[in-house]
């Protein structure tokens, strides 16, 4: 079904990233303009420190308004999720889609030496899996 079982076939090599002093606000307009559900945070060295959803964008942004607060103040290193699990670029993407699924995370960082190089998502597993079985229901109908 698939050409190749790497992480690094597959994934995406430039994902949407931030840094930890964004305000939430500029954090969930970036995730609105390009259509992603969350941003991989990073430093300078682009070094991994977290993630940050749109769930949790959402949540402070409510929070803020709801206690008539500024939110410009808020920033994504305060809100970033911090245990994040990881992948390598030679793991094995139907592990890494499985474990996907049993944790119910929408993307996970692919990293070397704790440097961001990539992301993987949901959309772009099952974009592979049924480009893959598509390929294969052609080979069976031919």
């Amino acid at each position: 079904m698939l050409g190749s079982v790497e992480l690094n076939d597959y994934m995406l090599k430039n994902p949407l990233t931030a840094k930890a002093d964004l305000t939430v606000y500029e954090a969930a307009q970036r995730i609105l303009t390009n259509k992603v559900s969350g941003l991989v945070v990073i430093d300078d060295r682009r070094a991994m420190l977290g993630m940050l959803s749109e769930l949790d964008c959402l949540r402070a942004l409510l929070a803020s308004a709801y206690n008539d607060e500024a939110f410009s103040t808020a920033v994504v290193g305060d809100l970033m999720s911090t245990d994040v699990e990881m992948q390598s670029p030679s793991d094995d993407i139907i592990d890494v889609a499985t474990s996907m699924l049993d944790h119910k995370h929408r993307r996970r960082p692919v990293v070397v030496d704790g440097l961001l190089v990539g992301q993987v998502t949901c959309r772009q597993i099952l974009s592979v899996v049924t480009t893959g079985l598509k390929e294969q229901k052609h080979r069976i109908t031919r």
